[in-house]
C-alpha cells in the first residue's frame, strides 16, 4: 500500500536565509492515519504542511534537501494545483480561504470542482456530500461571511472535502475558534477519519491531539523530538519540557501517581479512580 506521505532527509530554508526550518525528518504516514504535529513556537510544524502539500517549494521557493512524496508521487514533480485534486490543505485563518467571488454557502463549495472542470451533475452532488459531512446542509443558501467563525472554518473543509482528498493537512484549524467552533470542527473532522481520510494536523490543543490523534510527532527545532502514541509521546521527558502536554499529565504527575500518566479524559478517570 502506497503511503500517504513520505519524507526522507528531509530539510528546509526559507529564502534568504541560513537556518533550516526542517532539519532532518524523516517520517512515512500511512493511510488512514491521523497524526497530530506538535511543538513549540518556530519548531517546524507550519512549514511540514507546507512542504507536504508542495507550497514550501512552488509558492515560498525555498530550497529543499531530500524526498518528499505524497501519495506515491514527489512532490516536486507536481504542481499544487494538480496536487489538490487529491490533498487538501486547510489554513488557521477561516477569513482567508473564502474566495469571495460566490454569495452562497453552496457556490462557494463548488468553486473547486467547477474550476477542475467537473459536470455540473457530479458537482451538485460532492456540494451536497460535503456540506452534509460538515453539518452546514441547513445554511447552503447563506451568504458565506454571514457565517460564524466555526461555521466559516467548516465551510472551507467543506470546499475541500468536495474535491474527494485522500489527505487532509491541517495547520492550526482551531486557532481563531472559539470553543463551540473548535467543537464543531473536531466533530466533522473525527466523521471524517472514521470514513477513512488521512490526517495530519497541526494543533496546539494538547488534550484535543491526544484524545483525537492515532500517532504524534513532537518537533524541536526542525528535528522529530519523539514519533509514537499520544500516551507515549507526552509521556516523554523531553516532550513535556519542551512542547508540553495534555493537562491530564500534570495532574497526575502533581498528586504523585506513578507514571506512565495520562494523557485524555477517559484514562485521567481510570488513573484517578484506581
Amino acid at each position: 500500500m502506497t503511503a500517504a506521505l513520505t519524507m526522507r532527509g528531509v530539510r528546509y530554508r526559507y529564502p534568504d536565509t541560513t537556518d533550516y526550518v526542517l532539519d532532518g525528518i524523516d517520517i512515512v504516514v500511512q493511510p488512514g492515519e491521523w497524526l497530530g504535529v506538535v511543538g513549540a513556537t518556530n519548531a517546524g510544524k507550519s512549514t511540514f504542511c507546507y512542504a507536504a502539500m508542495g507550497l514550501a517549494t512552488e509558492f515560498f521557493h525555498g530550497r529543499l534537501i531530500g524526498e518528499i512524496e505524497v501519495l506515491g508521487t514527489e512532490v516536486r514533480r507536481q504542481t499544487v494545483i494538480e496536487r489538490s485534486t487529491r490533498v487538501g490543505m486547510l489554513f488557521q485563518n477561516p477569513f482567508t480561504q473564502v474566495s469571495g467571488a460566490r454569495e452562497r454557502v453552496d457556490d462557494e463549495v463548488a468553486f473547486g470542482p467547477e474550476n477542475h472542470g467537473l459536470e455540473p451533475a457530479l458537482v451538485k452532488a460532492r456540494v451536497a456530500e460535503a456540506l452534509q459531512q460538515v453539518g452546514l446542509s441547513e445554511l447552503r443558501d447563506r451568504h458565506p461571511l454571514d457565517l460564524s467563525g466555526g461555521q466559516l472554518q467548516r465551510l472551507a473543509l467543506a470546499s475541500l472535502l468536495a474535491m474527494h482528498p485522500e489527505l487532509l493537512l491541517l495547520d492550526e484549524p482551531t486557532s481563531q475558534l472559539d470553543p463551540g467552533g473548535t467543537k464543531e470542527l473536531f466533530e466533522a473532522l473525527s466523521r471524517l477519519h472514521a470514513a477513512g481520510v488521512t490526517i495530519v494536523m497541526v494543533e496546539q490543543k494538547l488534550e484535543a491531539v491526544a484524545e483525537l490523534c492515532d500517532r504524534v510527532v513532537a518537533l524541536a527545532q526542525g528535528r522529530i523530538l519523539a514519533d509514537g502514541t499520544p500516551a507515549r509521546v507526552f509521556n516523554d521527558a523531553a516532550v513535556q519540557q519542551q512542547v508540553g502536554a495534555p493537562i491530564y499529565v500534570r495532574l497526575a504527575e502533581s498528586v504523585g501517581l506513578p507514571s506512565p500518566w495520562p494523557t485524555t479524559f477517559e484514562t485521567a478517570v481510570r488513573a484517578f479512580n484506581a
